[in-house]
């Protein structure tokens, strides 16, 4: 078992990490009834596809010895109707200059290669850019 999930009522879930003991909250955004309070489930998984990208560099730069302490992610979420649906996820990769062309293709081919990218539907679409500085 991975996590447990509990409804607390007002449109709000209690999400416990076993492994860990970390606890992360859920609300319904505000256009969706809720209170927008917490990151909405939607909201964690586009937050969570930005996190794996960084993750899995994170795991080649080691093997690459290049040092990616400072790589940060920004998250746009853009909801898509009938179905309701998350329809795109924009994500800007902040990255260091410092990493020559070589370095800057594994790492971006990579990210593309992340497992929540392999895992969501081929709907979706995920618009990413790579911005060295």
């Amino acid at each position: 078992m991975t996590s447990i999930v509990e409804y607390k009522g007002d449109l709000r879930t209690t999400c416990i990490h076993l492994q860990s003991g970390n606890t992360i909250f859920t609300d319904a955004p505000t256009d969706n009834r809720g209170k927008g309070e917490a990151f909405s489930p939607t909201d964690l998984m586009a937050t969570a596809l930005a996190s794996c990208m960084i993750t899995t560099m994170g795991i080649k730069a080691l093997d690459m010895e290049v040092d990616l302490t400072s790589v940060k992610a920004e998250v746009t979420k853009i909801m898509g109707s009938e179905p309701r649906r998350i329809a795109e996820v924009q994500i800007n990769i902040y990255m260091p200059e410092n990493l020559n062309h070589k370095e800057r293709e594994i790492l971006e081919r990579t990210a593309h290669h992340c497992p929540i990218s392999k895992s969501i539907s081929k709907d979706l679409i995920e618009t990413v850019q790579f911005i060295y500085q």
